[in-house]
C-alpha cells in the first residue's frame, strides 16, 4: 500500500515530459469535479505551449492520451466513459474515455503548488493563535456541558464546530512553528556568515524567538490544564461528535482518542515523552548558542572571517560569463593546471560520465581551510604527551599480575605433561593449552601431519600428531580430541 502511494510522486520526478505531467495535474486540481476528456486536455495544452511552459508537441491529442495514460497508470488519475455524439470513430474514442484525479493525488499537488510557492526566508509563527486555542478550549467545556445535559442537533453542531476550529487553529500553530525552527536549524549551522547576516539572525534570536517562546510559556499551563480537565469528559465528547458515515470515511480532527491525545502531548509533558514546547524550548537555547559560536569565529582574529567566499563567488562568476576558450585559460590561470598530453592508453574511468558535465556531476565538499584561507596544508600541532606516572606505575603492575598468572599456568601444564590424561587442569591452564593447541593445529595440512608450538618464553612445546582420542578434564569442561595425540614437552 506505501509503495502504490508513493508512485503517486513519480510524476515530479520523471525522466521525460517532466513539465506536461504539472502542467496537467495543475488542469485536473484547478477546478472540483474535473471531468476531462484526452481532446480538452489538448486543448488546454495548446495554450501552455504557445506560452512556453511546455515542451514544443506536446499538445499533439497521441502525445496527450500516452501521458494520461501514464498518469492512470501511477494512479493519479482514473479512467471514466460518457456518452457522446461523434461524427467519427477517432472522434468517439477521444471524447468518450473520460478523466478524473484520484482523491490522494488532489492532496499531492495542492501539497507541491504550496511548496512550490514557499519563499526561502523564514516562516512567521502564529503566535495570535495560543490564546485564541486558550480560549477554545474554554469554550468547549461550556458546550459539552451543555451538550451532555441536551442533547439537541443545534447544540452537536455547536460543539462539533468549537472542535474543528480548535484543531485547525493548532495544525496552523504546528505547522509555523515547525518551518520556522527548520529555517532556523538551516542558517545557523553555516561555518561562513556575512556580518550583515550575523546581525539579521541577531535581531531574528534576540526579539523574534523570545517573543515566541513567552507568549508559549505564558499560555501552555493554562491550556494543559484544561485538556487534563476535558481528558476525564474525552469518551462522552467522541460520542456526540459521532457520525453516520461509517468507519472508512476520513474524519476531521478532533474526532478520535489519537488527535486529542496528539494535541495534549504538543503541551504537556509525559513520562519519558517531552512535548513540543520543552522540545521548542531546547531547540532555540541551541539556536542562540550556534548563533553566538558563528559570532565568535567572526570576532576572532583565526575565524572564518575574513573568508575567501567573495573571491570564489567573482571567480565562479568568471566562469560563468566566459566563452569556452576563455575558461580553459582561466581554468590555468586560477589554479596552474594545464591540460596533459598522454603518451599510453587512457586509464579505466573509475568515476563519474566523462560525457557528464561538471556543474552536474557529484559535488566535492571544500574544507573549511581551504574555503576560509585557500589552504590546503594540514593545520595544528602535535598534541603534547602528558607524564602519568600513577597510570604508569598501575599498567605496569597489572602487566607483572598477568606475567605471573601465565607463568603459574605454563608450570602447571609441565607438571601435567607426565599423565595429562589423569590430570585436573585449571581454567587458565586450559586457556593457555588451547592457545598453543590452536597454534599447532595450524601448521597441519592434512590429519596425518604433525604441529609444534611452544611458548617462547617459558619453552613449552605442544605436539600434535595422528593418533588415538584425546580427553583433557579441566574446571571448566572436557577437552575432546579425536585422531590426535597430545605431548606436552620442556
Amino acid at each position: 500500500m506505501e509503495h502504490k502511494r508513493l508512485k503517486l510522486y513519480a510524476y515530479l520526478d520523471a525522466r521525460d515530459h517532466q513539465r506536461t505531467y504539472l502542467a496537467i495535474m495543475r488542469l485536473f486540481t484547478s477546478t472540483l469535479l474535473a471531468d476531462l476528456s484526452a481532446g480538452e486536455v489538448a486543448g488546454a495544452l495548446a495554450g501552455a505551449e504557445r506560452e512556453g511552459r511546455v515542451e514544443p508537441g506536446e499538445s499533439r491529442i497521441e502525445n496527450v492520451i500516452t501521458r494520461l495514460k501514464q498518469l492512470v497508470e501511477w494512479g493519479n488519475l482514473v479512467q471514466g466513459r460518457r456518452e457522446v455524439v461523434a461524427a467519427s470513430i477517432a472522434e468517439f474514442q477521444h471524447g468518450s474515455v473520460r478523466y478524473q484525479v484520484s482523491k490522494l493525488a488532489v492532496r499531492v499537488q495542492r501539497d507541491v503548488d504550496e511548496l512550490l510557492r514557499a519563499p526561502e526566508g523564514a516562516r512567521e509563527v502564529a503566535r495570535e493563535l495560543l490564546p485564541a486555542i486558550e480560549r477554545g478550549l474554554s469554550e468547549l467545556g461550556g458546550s459539552l456541558s451543555v451538550a451532555l445535559l441536551n442533547e439537541g442537533e443545534r447544540t452537536k453542531e455547536l460543539l462539533a464546530e468549537r472542535v474543528t476550529t480548535l484543531f485547525l487553529q493548532h495544525a496552523e500553530l504546528a505547522a509555523t512553528v515547525r518551518d520556522f525552527y527548520a529555517y532556523l536549524g538551516q542558517v545557523v549551522t553555516r561555518n561562513h556568515l556575512a556580518p550583515d547576516e550575523i546581525a539579521g539572525f541577531r535581531n531574528l534570536l534576540v526579539e523574534y524567538i523570545q517573543r515566541v517562546v513567552e507568549d508559549v510559556l505564558k499560555y501552555t499551563p493554562a491550556i494543559a490544564e484544561t485538556l487534563a480537565s476535558l481528558a476525564r469528559a474525552r469518551p462522552e465528547l467522541l460520542r456526540l461528535l459521532g457520525t453516520e458515515l461509517g468507519d472508512d470515511v476520513e474524519r476531521a480532527r478532533g474526532r478520535s482518542e489519537h488527535d486529542w491525545q496528539d494535541l495534549t502531548d504538543w503541551f504537556a509533558d509525559r513520562p519519558g515523552r517531552p512535548s513540543q514546547v520543552t522540545a521548542l524550548r531546547e531547540a532555540t537555547a541551541r539556536a542562540i548558542g550556534s548563533l553566538l559560536a558563528s559570532v565568535k569565529r567572526a570576532t576572532s582574529g583565526g575565524g572564518l572571517l575574513p573568508g575567501r567566499k567573495a573571491e570564489l563567488l567573482k571567480l565562479a562568476r568568471w566562469f560563468d560569463q566566459s566563452t569556452r576558450e576563455e575558461a580553459h585559460e582561466l581554468y590555468a590561470a586560477a589554479f596552474g593546471l594545464y591540460s596533459a598530453r598522454h603518451l599510453s592508453p587512457a586509464p579505466e574511468h573509475d568515476s563519474d560520465n566523462e560525457r557528464t558535465p561538471w556543474r552536474d556531476g557529484p559535488v566535492r565538499d571544500v574544507t573549511v581551510s581551504v574555503r576560509s584561507r585557500g589552504d590546503r596544508g594540514a593545520r595544528g600541532r602535535t598534541s603534547r604527551i602528558l607524564d602519568d606516572p600513577m597510570t604508569e606505575q598501575s599498567l605496569l603492575a597489572e602487566a607483572r599480575e598477568a606475567d605471573e598468572r601465565r607463568a603459574a599456568h605454563v608450570a602447571e601444564l609441565t607438571r601435567a605433561a607426565k599423565d595429562l590424561n589423569g590430570t585436573t587442569l585449571s581454567h587458565g591452564a586450559l586457556e593457555v593449552l588451547c592457545e598453543l593447541l590452536t597454534l599447532a593445529m595450524a601448521q597441519r595440512d592434512t590429519p596425518q601431519d604433525t604441529g609444534e608450538a611452544s611458548d617462547p618464553v617459558r619453552g613449552l612445546k605442544v605436539t600434535v600428531s595422528h593418533g588415538t582420542t584425546t580427553k583433557i578434564t579441566s574446571a571448566a569442561g572436557t577437552l575432546t580430541l579425536h585422531d590426535a595425540t597430545l605431548a606436552l614437552t620442556e
